[in-house]
């Protein structure tokens, strides 16, 4: 799920596990690696989507001459800015001041040139355009919704037309062209429960989407962030995934957060399995069987991004080592309790083993679950496996300073 850390997250859902690696990631809680998979039928998709968010910069701290110096623009072949707010059934401006006003000094800036105080554009906009223009090839989406801002689209599903409208106005605005080239749609969920509940029915998300196409055309990127519940039932039946997809460039299936201390007492789970494995709480919670859901309804591989967190979940209280504990409640995060960086966990708590083809690791009486270089590449092999378009990620800042997650992923 994608969210202000000062929000609460809830657990998604998926379908039944497709066996797709070898027998050695499948072996359990051990520190097995998993074996090499068959060559891919279909050539895999390279890109590489990382969310940059718009709050990150406060006390994070994380701003957009991270992404250069961290070696990260070089590796990404698009940034989605998250987020836009929806609101009134329109596209909306999320935190103007970050976006466009916030003077940057020399240290802070892209290209070492501070703001001036009557320069018509700043903030975030301005920055990244700096970075487009050391990095031309680099595509920068504009998100709306996430886990907070998704009420709103109930309302735009009500007339397409106008919030599809309203939505390439705002993109496309003038006073930072050039700096768009397209939108992400992150609603959570359709037809469905997240923060609150949607119910505009299953066709809402098609008819947005295809509205979405209509207006931004052929030559703008329209993507969205779709739910990893794939049980029987469940939020990938909720909405009309496969009808939509003819009008996406791609979708970003969130699978991460299948398992955290939202359940307060457990029992323990990596949070992002790629598999499923022996003792895993809820069968079928792992991101083979939502791509497996998502393909088997027709939406074509090319148009999956796997997804990987750059972060990781965490319980405490916790006396057993291995996954499947109980638990007292969300292990202490730098921001919030119950989740933390990567950049903070591979010292504050290195991984003791692997499950289900992601890492876990037990620190005193703290249990966390993330992903490593090694984990993504194992991810990886899936990826191009199954003939993916590409991998995105949730989010930058989660990342080392030298980005040691984005040069697993490439």
């Amino acid at each position: 799920m994608h969210t202000p850390h000062r929000s609460r997250l809830r657990a998604l859902t998926a379908a039944a596990c497709t066996t797709v690696l070898g027998a050695a990631l499948l072996a359990g809680t051990g520190t097995a690696t998993a074996a090499a998979p068959a060559a891919p039928q279909v050539k895999a998709g390279s890109k590489v989507v990382g969310y940059f968010t718009e709050w990150g910069t406060y006390d994070r701290k994380y701003y957009v001459r991270n992404i250069e110096t961290s070696g990260s623009a070089a590796r990404l072949s698009h940034i989605n800015y998250a987020f836009g707010n929806v609101t009134g059934g329109k596209c909306a401006m999320g935190d103007s001041y970050a976006a466009t006003d916030r003077a940057y000094t020399a240290a802070e800036s892209v290209d070492g040139a501070a703001d001036t105080w009557d320069q018509p554009l700043r903030g975030n906009f301005n920055q990244l355009l700096k970075l487009k223009k050391k990095h031309p090839g680099l595509k920068i989406l504009w998100s709306f919704g996430g886990w907070t801002w998704s009420s709103g689209f109930g309302e735009a599903a009500k007339n397409p037309s106008a919030f599809a409208r309203s939505c390439y106005d705002l993109v496309k605005n003038s006073k930072w062209a050039g700096l768009f080239d397209g939108i992400d749609i992150d609603w959570e969920y359709p037809n469905a429960c997240g923060n609150t509940c949607d119910t505009s029915g299953r066709e809402a998300f098609r008819n947005v989407m295809a509205a979405l196409r209509s207006k931004f055309g052929s030559g703008g990127l329209v993507t969205a962030a779709i739910t990893a519940d794939a049980s029987s039932g469940g939020k990938i039946d909720a909405a009309d995934y496969a009808g939509a997809a003819p009008y996406v460039d791609w979708y970003n299936p969130m699978t991460y957060d299948y398992f955290g201390a939202w359940d307060a007492s457990g029992p323990t789970a990596p949070h992002s399995p790629l598999t499923s494995y022996a003792g895993i709480p809820k069968e079928g919670f792992n991101t083979s069987a939502t791509v497996a859901r998502l393909k088997g309804l027709g939406v074509p591989a090319s148009k999956l991004l796997l997804g990987i967190g750059f972060y990781g979940r965490g319980w405490t209280g916790v006396t057993r080592a291995a996954p499947g504990g109980t638990a007292t409640g969300p292990a202490a995060g730098t921001y919030e309790q119950g989740i933390d960086d990567y950049k903070v966990l591979r010292t504050k708590c290195p991984p003791t083993g692997t499950v289900g083809g992601t890492a876990y690791a037990r620190c005193g009486s703290d249990w966390w679950s993330y992903d490593t270089p090694a984990t993504i590449a194992t991810k990886m092999a899936y990826k191009n496996q199954q003939g993916l378009g590409g991998t995105f990620f949730w989010e930058l800042s989660g990342d080392t300073a030298n980005g040691e997650l984005i040069k697993a992923i490439n």
